[in-house]
């Protein structure tokens, strides 16, 4: 039986990764970390979900350190918009700052895997600002050395959003549009939000227990049509 913590579980992505958790017979417990209670937790209370609501998201390195028993494993969702954050150092701060921070802390605490929830694209070296975000907390977290990284690239998220995305919208129209007149049309460049929650779970279990592909001992990587096999087999 495993002990997670997520982050991000309010999210398109995380809002899913945490129903899998609750209804996976393999977790004994799930602490969460956000600015605020995920749905889940207000309408349908889990005897195994501990939630920590704070809007200072600079204590939540501390807070995650505070956590008992230490998790096993530790699932990031955590990302916010560059028109959300108001402007790309204030999401730089939390993209890479926060998640960096809190990986920092669970490396220390003694977690054992780290499931980052990353995109496709990304890359340090990259000439586009997201994409060299995200390369750059990939990489810190790969240097960070936990037993196991697992990084999954999703392209197009597909799925409903709380908050309004108009050119996301447009795209994962396109995407279940195409969806719709063969999966290989949309497998993948797009894969839906559920399903990469069901991916993450599943991944993060199976690194707990060492069952990795070859070659993937440290650091597995997992993206586009790879995310979805995942999920259904």
């Amino acid at each position: 039986m495993a002990n997670v913590a997520l982050l991000g579980s309010t999210g398109m992505v995380g809002s899913h990764i945490l129903t899998n958790l609750l209804s996976n017979n393999k977790v004994s417990r799930v602490d969460t970390i956000s600015r605020r209670a995920p749905t889940v937790a207000g309408d349908a209370p889990q005897t195994k979900l501990t939630t920590v609501v704070s809007d200072n998201s600079s204590k939540w390195a501390e807070q995650f350190s505070a956590l008992t028993p230490t998790p096993d494993i530790l699932i990031s969702s955590l990302g916010t918009t560059r028109g959300a954050a108001g402007g790309f150092e204030n999401q730089y701060k939390l993209d890479h700052g926060v998640n960096l921070d809190i990986a920092k802390a669970a490396r220390e605490a003694g977690t054992k895997v780290y499931v980052l929830i990353s995109s496709s694209g990304a890359s340090k070296d990259s000439s586009i600002h997201y994409s060299r975000m995200k390369g750059e907390i990939e990489e810190g977290v790969k240097e960070l050395g936990f037993e196991r990284t697992v990084i999954l690239r999703p392209g197009l998220i597909a799925g409903t959003r709380e908050e309004s995305r108009p050119v996301e919208a447009v795209a994962r129209f396109v995407a279940s549009w195409a969806g719709k007149l063969h999966s290989s049309l949309k497998d993948g460049w797009a894969q839906e939000s559920d399903v990469i929650g069901q991916a993450a779970v599943k991944a993060g279990l199976k690194a707990l227990e060492g069952d990795v592909p070859e070659g993937s001992e440290k650091v597995w990587l997992i993206s586009g049509k790879s995310i979805i096999d995942l999920a259904t087999a």
